[in-house]
C-alpha cells in the first residue's frame, strides 16, 4: 500500500513540475553596430518596439499569431518566423547584415533557414540580368532557381509541417512573381521610343488643370506616387535635390498623385507641409495613364523627351546616381 501511495505521490509531483507551454515569444540577442535604439517587429503595422541598449543587447517578450514578421532596426530588415513558445536569441552585425544574422534557441532552425533562403535569393536573382534573357533562357533560369530553393528546404530537419507548407507556397510564389515581372518588363520595354500615352486635365496644385501635351518642347520626368506610399515619400528629398540642380534646364518635374479622391485633402496638405516642388498633379482616380505604362507598383518614374516620346518607361529613381548619368547622356 505504501508503495502505491509513493508511486501516486511521485506521479503527481511530476505533473506539478511539468511546465506549461509559454503563450508568448521571447526575443533577445545582440546587434553589433546598431542603427538605432530600437528594434521593431511588424506585420502590416508595428506590433512591438523593443529597446536596444547602448551595448547592442536587447530582450523582450510578445504574443503573436504563428507566421512571418518583419524585424527592422531602422535601416536593415529581416523576415522572421514566430510562434508562441519560441525563445529566440539573435546575433547580427549591421555592417554585413544578411551574411551575419544567426539564431539560437527554440525556433532557431526555421529562422536560420529563412536567413539562408534570403542569401540564396540574393545570389540567384539579378533582376537586370534575368530580364535581359530571352524567353527560353528565362524559363530555364526560373526552373533552376526553383529547384535550388526546394533543395535548400529539403536540407532542413525538424520543421513543422505548417512552416514547410508555407515555404513551399512561398517558393512557388517567387517563381510566379518573377514570371509576371518578366512579362511586365517586356511590355514596359516595348514603350521605349514610342509616343507616350497621355494624361489629360489632371488638377494642378498651383491652379487649373494640366495635360501632358502642355509640356511638349521639354523633357518631362514623371513621378507616380501616393500619400500612403512609404517608398514614395522616401524619394521626396532626393527628388527635391535633383529638381534644384536642374532648375531652369529644359526639363519639367511632374509628380502625379494616384491617391483616391477621398485622400484629396491629404494630398493638398502634404504638398503644402512638405513644400513639394515641381508640378504637383492629382489624377482624380483616372488610372488610364498608369495602366498604359503597366504600373503595378509605385513609386514609378518615367522620362519623356521634348517630342513626347518615351525615353525610359521605368526610369531611375531620384535616389539613384543612374538618373543623373541618364540626364548627362541626353545633355539636359
Amino acid at each position: 500500500m505504501k508503495k502505491v501511495i509513493y508511486i501516486l505521490t511521485f506521479a503527481l509531483a511530476l505533473v506539478a513540475c511539468k511546465k506549461e507551454p509559454k503563450d508568448y515569444v521571447t526575443l533577445s540577442g545582440t546587434i553589433t553596430n546598431p542603427n538605432s535604439d530600437s528594434l521593431c517587429v511588424a506585420q502590416r503595422s508595428i506590433i512591438k518596439t523593443i529597446k536596444v541598449n547602448a551595448d547592442g543587447t536587447f530582450s523582450d517578450t510578445l504574443k503573436v499569431e504563428n507566421g512571418s514578421y518583419l524585424l527592422y532596426d531602422g535601416k536593415e530588415r529581416a523576415i522572421v518566423y514566430l510562434q508562441n513558445g519560441y525563445d529566440l536569441n539573435i546575433k547580427v552585425n549591421t555592417k554585413s547584415f544578411d551574411e551575419t544574422i544567426a539564431y539560437e534557441g527554440e525556433g532557431a532552425e526555421a529562422n536560420n533557414f529563412l536567413a539562408k533562403k534570403g542569401l540564396l535569393k540574393e545570389e540567384l536573382i539579378d533582376y537586370n540580368e534575368l530580364f535581359s534573357l530571352d524567353k527560353t533562357a528565362f524559363n530555364a533560369k526560373l526552373e533552376a532557381n526553383d529547384k535550388a530553393f526546394k533543395d535548400l528546404l529539403k536540407t532542413v530537419e525538424h520543421l513543422d509541417s505548417t512552416f514547410v507548407n508555407g515555404q513551399e507556397t512561398e517558393i512557388d510564389r517567387i517563381k510566379q512573381d518573377l514570371n509576371c515581372m518578366y512579362q511586365e518588363n517586356l511590355a514596359v520595354s516595348s514603350l521605349k521610343g514610342q509616343e507616350s500615352p497621355k494624361f489629360v486635365d489632371y488638377e494642378n496644385y498651383a491652379g487649373g488643370n494640366m495635360s501632358l501635351d502642355d509640356l511638349k518642347g521639354e523633357y518631362v520626368y514623371i513621378d507616380l506616387w501616393a500619400t500612403w506610399c512609404g517608398p514614395c515619400k522616401q524619394e521626396i528629398p532626393y527628388l527635391k535635390a535633383v529638381e534644384e540642380e536642374y532648375h531652369n534646364k529644359n526639363i519639367a518635374f511632374v509628380s502625379i498623385s494616384l491617391d483616391r479622391n477621398s485622400a484629396y485633402d491629404t494630398w493638398k496638405r502634404m504638398v503644402k507641409e512638405k513644400e513639394l516642388s515641381g508640378i504637383q498633379l492629382f489624377a482624380k482616380e483616372d488610372n488610364d495613364f498608369a495602366k498604359a505604362y503597366v504600373v503595378s507598383g509605385i513609386p514609378r518614374f518615367i522620362l519623356i523627351d521634348p517630342a513626347g516620346n518615351v525615353v525610359d518607361a521605368d526610369a531611375p529613381r531620384p535616389s539613384s546616381s543612374k538618373l543623373i548619368d541618364l540626364f548627362k547622356t541626353l545633355d539636359i
